[in-house]
């Protein structure tokens, strides 16, 4: 995703030429500081690879988690139906577990 916003790759880095000039820089200073550039330039995608990859799975999470929780939903609204005396052990449970799930998904306490 990032991927296509940075122009350059530490490939490029690595293999850019300076024209030297007479008063110009040392090659050596310049070649250590691209070096650094590099591995830094490297790490960075690491790091954004990773990000994307933590990204994906909590999207998957929390998409398997509103869907749970839509199911919870449902059977508590089906129980409530089939139970006209009031709240039963299994009401109960379920409340329990979609408000558990509601702090789990919006972060309640």
């Amino acid at each position: 995703m990032y991927q296509d916003r940075i122009v350059l790759t530490s490939k490029d880095i690595l293999e850019k030429d300076f024209k030297i000039d007479t008063r110009g820089y040392r090659p050596q200073e310049v070649d250590r500081f691209l070096d650094m550039i590099i591995k830094d330039y490297d790490e960075m995608m690491a790091i954004i690879n990773e990000l994307e990859s933590d990204k994906k799975e909590l999207l998957e999470d929390n998409l398997r988690l509103k869907k749970e929780l839509r199911n919870l939903r449902s059977k508590l609204e089906l129980a409530t139906e089939n139970d006209t005396q009031g709240a039963s052990g299994v009401n109960a449970d379920l409340l329990r577990r979609l408000s558990n799930l509601e702090k789990i998904i919006y972060g309640k306490e």
